[in-house]
């Protein structure tokens, strides 16, 4: 039984196979003889084109999650080679331009030429580079010395626009100079305004018949929901130049039809800040569609080869609220020194105050939590508005400078606590070695530089209380300069922090530095550069650093302002930070203790910062530094850590010209505010406490009683 049984599954089988082959047999008669000619006709007049479907970019947020750069969705009007004829474009382009112009709304105008009121054509000031650009482009083939009137004749010519009137002319001129430029094709749409508004959409939908090639697309762009918040770290995008696609040309990264990821000249690419510093991250991964069209150019079919991929979501360590009461303190306190050197007619009293910056860093992590520059500057402004673009450029107070990385400044006797390490290290002093201070150095017959008071004879402890010129000139003589430059580097001083964003290097004094600018070093320099003065010269963020190391027992990790990378939807971590080891110190814990010790002593009776902290809730340990900078007023620095016993924060801030401690130090106070207290800062700017009974208020209460306890 079970013999046939087999024997039926085999010739089932067998059956349903030859069903098959005739299946297949039949549709490949009606493909390759029924059909065949029809196929054949529509493959011949059918072309196809690979078109790039860009990715959103990423966003960036703060440590809590607020956003500082994200994508909102915009309507813009683009330009679509299949449906726009040579001889409907010019129309097509002018009515568009003054749609636009009559609601009120922005068209892409790069040209650099503008009609003068005699109706002929002028390069518009400002914009000369954009004219070389323009007079060296290889289609239009014009000399270097070409006129504006001579481009606009050999353009005019080469875009079909004889006929319109001068401004007409310009305006169709300037939009063809841009699509050629941008390389205009089917596989390549040119965006002709972004942004629109959903009124001028409507319109541009209801005339689509009398508009061919212009279509409204729904795409991102970049927006900053508080640009004021911490601009220089955040940074800007904007359109590639031709320096920048060269370089991506030489790399192999500029677009193609093999290259889909590659940059083409409509992109944008983070000009600054996290936005240039994590392009990699932030761009995300473009998607492919192929366009059919018939050979009469009716569209035949799209498909989607290849989704796009957003960028990835970068989180900042950045605190909104700290930065927020960084930059309002900083802002107040710059112009209060300013002010108060203007009350007392000048002279070096702070007059000269217009720069500053202020850095907190967790002090366990060497992340940053703030970093304040003054002045500062609004991205949303800069981003969309040029005459503010151009009034920033223009102020010779550079607000586009990041002043908390990159600015440079002599720290002065902020300086000291690494003489003293160094010194305690290397068996020049101990804890109980005193030294008179009677007002002058006399080392040297010829050279008797003074201290600021007469201190008479005091131990390390107290020289950094009173912060005595005298006992760190003779601890840094004694200990020389090659040991101080030694110490002073491990602490981060001549180092980069490991920022991810642009900072700078800063200066050690040595007789070799000196030398490599042209100069002579002196003997007597080491005493100058043992109170951070010479040529030391310190950002911000090293200062920063270098207190952290200082709470740190003497560990220098890597500063960093990302505190993980995610993907877009935000719910896969990547990347997170990761304390990384940049040099120990080395100090001994007996060494130590008397170094905070005495930056202790510096925020209590006595001290040069005892009228902030000798009664804060909180126990802090801090250094100040007045700085000579001739023929300015003097720079103030502060830096300093807290709690004393367990260290949470550090904290550097510098007023360049303040003159007065009193302003460094009370923007120091504001910090601890912010972090101990929940400081935050009200409608008009005021850093103010936190709501009474709120959770911030409660938990920092918390905190600072367990501080004094």
């Amino acid at each position: 039984m079970s013999k046939w049984k087999g024997l039926g599954r085999y010739v089932f089988c067998v059956a349903v196979l030859f069903l098959v082959f005739c299946i297949f047999g039949v549709r490949l008669i009606d493909w390759q003889i029924i059909q065949g000619e029809t196929l054949l006709e529509q493959s011949n007049n059918t072309s196809t084109a690979v078109v790039k479907m860009e990715a959103a970019r990423g966003e960036i947020l703060d440590v809590n999650g607020v956003p500082l750069a994200v994508n909102k969705t915009v309507y813009s009007i683009v330009f679509d080679r299949t449906y726009m004829t040579s001889e409907t474009q010019n129309a097509t382009i002018l009515q568009l331009v003054r749609l636009l112009e009559k609601r009120g709304e922005e068209w892409i105008d790069v040209l650099p030429i503008e009609v003068t009121p005699a109706g002929t054509y002028a390069f518009i000031e400002g914009m000369e580079k954009e004219a070389e650009d323009l007079k060296s482009d290889q289609t239009i083939r014009l000399n270097s010395y070409s006129t504006a009137d001579e481009c606009m004749k050999a353009m005019i010519g080469l875009y079909d626009c004889e006929g319109y009137g001068a401004e007409d002319t310009r305006d169709i001129v300037s939009v063809r100079y841009n699509m050629a430029k941008l390389g205009f094709s089917i596989s390549n749409p040119y965006t002709f305004a972004s942004d629109v508004s959903s009124d001028t959409v409507g319109i541009v939908s209801e005339n689509k018949q009398n508009l061919p090639g212009a279509t409204v697309q729904i795409t991102t762009e970049r927006e900053y929901p508080n640009g004021t918040v911490a601009p220089h770290i955040v940074g800007s995008i904007g359109y590639i130049s031709q320096e920048e696609y060269n370089a991506f040309k030489e790399e192999g990264k500029t677009y193609s039809t093999e290259n889909m990821e590659g940059y083409a000249y409509t992109d944008k690419i983070g000009k600054s800040g996290i936005e240039s510093a994590l392009e990699d991250q932030l761009r995300g991964e473009n998607g492919t569609k192929v366009i059919e069209t018939t050979r009469s150019g009716s569209l035949a079919s799209t498909t989607v080869t290849d989704p796009p991929v957003a960028g990835n979501t970068v989180y900042l360590s950045i605190d909104s609220r700290l930065q927020k009461v960084a930059q309002a303190s900083l802002a107040k306190n710059v112009n209060a020194a300013r002010e108060y050197g203007e009350q007392k007619g000048g002279g070096g009293n702070g007059e000269d105050c217009t720069v500053g910056a202020a850095v907190i860093l967790d002090a366990k992590t060497f992340q940053v939590l703030a970093a304040a520059t003054y002045p500062s500057y609004d991205l949303n402004l800069y981003t969309n508005d040029d005459d503010y673009r151009r009034q920033l450029l223009s102020d010779e107070t550079n607000p586009l400078y990041n002043n908390a990385f990159l600015g440079s400044f002599m720290p002065g006797s902020c300086f000291k606590p690494v003489v003293a390490v160094a010194s305690l290290e290397e068996g020049i002093i101990t804890g109980d070695s005193t030294y008179y201070c009677n007002h002058v150095y006399d080392f040297w017959d010829d050279y008797r530089p003074t201290c600021m008071g007469y201190h008479g004879n005091i131990n390390v402890v107290t020289a950094l209380q009173k912060s005595c010129n005298l006992y760190f000139f003779d601890a840094g003589r004694r200990l020389g300069i090659d040991s101080m430059e030694m110490y002073a580097r491990q602490f981060g001083f001549g180092e980069r922090t490991g920022l991810e964003v642009s900072e700078g290097v800063g200066l050690i004094s040595s007789p070799e530095e000196r030398e490599s600018r042209g100069g002579v070093w002196n003997g007597g320099d080491v005493v100058q550069a043992a109170i951070g003065q010479a040529d030391d010269a310190s950002t911000p963020i090293q200062l920063a650093t270098y207190a952290a190391t200082l709470a740190n027992g003497g560990v220098r990790l890597k500063t960093s302002v990302v505190d993980k990378i995610t993907n877009y939807n935000r719910d896969q971590v990547l990347q997170e930070n990761e304390a990384t080891v940049m040099a120990d110190v080395g100090i001994s814990e007996e060494n130590l203790e008397i170094v905070w010790e005495g930056m202790r002593a510096v925020c209590q009776p006595g001290g040069t910062a005892a009228a902030t902290f000798s009664n804060y809730g909180i126990a802090v340990a801090g250094k100040t530094g007045t700085a000579q900078v001739p023929p300015h007023s003097d720079n103030v620095v502060f830096i300093g850590f807290a709690p004393y016993d367990d260290p949470e924060i550090a904290i550097a801030v510098v007023l360049q010209y303040g003159a007065t401690s009193q302003f460094s130090n009370a923007v120091a106070k504001d910090l601890f505010d912010a972090y101990f207290y929940g400081y935050t800062v009200d409608d008009d700017g005021n850093v103010v406490p936190p709501p009474a009974g709120s959770s911030t208020s409660t938990d920092n209460q918390e905190n600072t009683d367990s501080a004094q306890e």
